[in-house]
């Protein structure tokens, strides 16, 4: 039988992940580094592990055997992804993982013809913002005729797991970046108001990796991203001293809301709002339906994105989360 890895299923983001695929039934194998750990949670969910580091490309071909689909789940990205999306290639897995950096996007980009001609996808963000935008940029442009301008926006509520900092830090750029014309461009850093169902708020112009994934999803041109933050805010000080991530109750405290503005051609502007879970809960719960269908045989080969793959409702289909139009 095929199989599904989760690999780094020990952080805070992969046991969950690793929890909802083995409650939905979906076969499943344990992968990280360390073996104390992956042996202990193999054994509470009772399914095998297989511990294998990223620079020993044999060992990773030998781990991946009998997989037929691998969820990434180990940041920093910019360190696991590429030797992850390679091994897949090779071995004809399909790839997933729940990366926020726009260099797993890019390297996607880069491998797509190579793993078309593998017969492999390769899946980016199969969860999170990812996942909640692009359902929720698809759903609104598909009310108007001729979309040119999207902007988007992420409210970002609660604290943010040890993992997530870390990775957040060392990915970090002060290059703002836009979708203008279909390029990719420099833009100079803004404020704007947008309103995400209370009343409009200051959004801080970002990078997101949204910018690659819409595009390819929709083709609108021009794309802007956004996000507000409450709660937490970026931690500060010594990362590695914090908690492994927000508790359950803090999760069910702290619910995520995104908001886009499409822009038609004639100059009509629709609003569409989504609000959902905790953003690691939505991930988590996302990822593993993802992986789930891709297992089942939904799966195109090169690089895709969740909403193009599984249609716009996706995020819909994940816990309790909704998309209205205002």
């Amino acid at each position: 039988m095929k199989k599904l890895m989760i690999y780094g299923a020990t952080g805070y983001t992969g046991r969950m992940v690793a929890e909802h695929a083995t409650k939905s039934g979906t076969p499943v194998v344990l992968g990280g580094r360390s073996t104390g750990p992956l042996a202990e949670l193999a054994s509470k969910l009772d399914v095998e592990y297989r511990v294998f580091a990223l620079d020993d490309s044999a060992l990773i071909d030998f781990s991946l055997t009998d997989v037929a689909v691998i969820i990434n789940a180990a940041g920093p990205f910019m360190r696991t992804a590429k030797p992850l999306m390679e091994a897949s290639i090779r071995n004809g897995a399909h790839y997933i993982d729940t990366a926020a950096e726009l260099d797993s996007y890019r390297l996607a980009e880069q491998l797509d013809a190579e793993a078309k001609a593998a017969g492999v996808m390769l899946m980016p963000g199969g969860g999170g913002s990812v996942a909640m935008l692009g359902s929720l940029a698809g759903h609104a442009v598909a009310r108007v005729q001729d979309p040119r301008r999207i902007r988007i926006a992420l409210h970002v509520a609660g604290g943010m797991s040890r993992g997530s900092a870390i990775s957040a830090t060392e990915n970090m750029t002060t290059e703002t970046l836009a979708r203008v014309d279909g390029e990719l461009v420099t833009v100079a850093n803004s404020i704007q108001k947008l309103d995400f169902g209370q009343g409009a708020v200051d959004s801080f112009q970002v990078t997101l990796p949204d910018l690659i994934t819409i595009w390819r999803a929709t083709g609108v041109p021009h794309i802007e991203t956004f996000v507000h933050v409450t709660g937490g805010g970026f931690p500060q000080g010594d990362l590695s001293t914090l908690p492994d991530g927000p508790t359950e109750q803090e999760r069910l405290e702290n619910r995520y809301q995104a908001v886009v503005e499409v822009t038609d051609a004639d100059g009509t502007v629709v609003r569409s709002i989504l609000d959902t879970v905790n953003g690691y809960s939505f991930t988590a719960i996302a990822v593993a339906e993802a992986g789930r269908r891709v297992l089942a045989g939904e799966a195109r080969p090169g690089f895709q994105t969740p909403a193009d793959l599984f249609g716009n409702g996706f995020a819909e289909t994940i816990a309790d989360t909704k998309i209205v139009d205002v």
